[in-house]
């Protein structure tokens, strides 16, 4: 698969999304907000006020709990049906929430930006160089010093080595709504050398919710 082949993979996997955005099944895994999210909420509100971009929103389960913590929020989504229900959920609650469809290789705000960036299972869909852009993107846009949490697929993931390599540890399955896109695959070693421009808080591998759906958590501080 051709590099170009790759990124328009990429660039359509919200389609996918947008399809299960639109059902209440669909929706029904990605309601409640993570607990290590949560308790990072909490340790940034005390510290002062917050300005927070949830970057890869879905349906808004994390972008609703910052509005509620009294962030000043935005979100940002390539698919517009979760757009729209977190617009439509932040009004039912009475919170305030901005939202914008954008990609996560070109984010729509100024450098230094943001107190606190956050993405959730977001960043790895796509080869290494749309991984490092994103990166690159979420630096730039954190003020220095501001926090940046998020997730990536570790190489003790069970779908690692699955499906066809597109690129350096990157794989595609074909047929599958959910993997037919590039998923891109680390070590902690290789995830430390992505976030170089940042200083780690805390690297810890994860099992999510299936057997063997192993992630690293990430906290890290932008360094200046």
């Amino acid at each position: 698969m051709s590099d170009m082949q790759t990124h328009e993979r990429t660039d359509t996997a919200h389609l996918a999304w947008d399809k299960r955005w639109q059902s209440e099944a669909g929706r029904a895994d990605w309601i409640r907000p993570e607990a290590d999210v949560t308790a990072l909420i909490e340790e940034l509100r005390q510290s002062g006020p917050v300005r927070a971009l949830d970057l890869g929103c879905g349906v808004g389960r994390h972008a609703l709990a910052f509005a509620a913590a009294g962030f000043d929020t935005h979100a940002v989504d390539m698919a517009g049906a979760g757009l729209a229900e977190l617009d439509k959920s932040a009004r039912a609650a009475g919170l305030t929430v901005s939202t914008q469809q954008a990609a996560m290789t070109e984010l729509p705000f100024e450098d230094d930006s943001f107190d606190y960036v956050l993405s959730f299972n977001v960043i790895y869909h796509g080869d290494p160089g749309i991984v490092r852009r994103s990166i690159s993107e979420i630096a730039r846009v954190l003020k220095p010093g501001g926090v940046y949490q998020g997730t990536m697929l570790s190489k003790r993931n069970g779908n690692f080595g699955i499906g066809t390599e597109v690129a350096p540890d990157t794989f595609v399955r074909e047929g599958d709504d959910d993997k037919d896109h590039p998923h891109f695959y680390c070590n902690a070693a290789e995830l430390v050398a992505l976030f170089d421009g940042f200083e780690l808080r805390s690297l810890v591998d994860k099992v999510h919710s299936k057997p063997g759906s192993w992630h690293w958590h990430t906290v890290a501080d932008r360094l200046a």
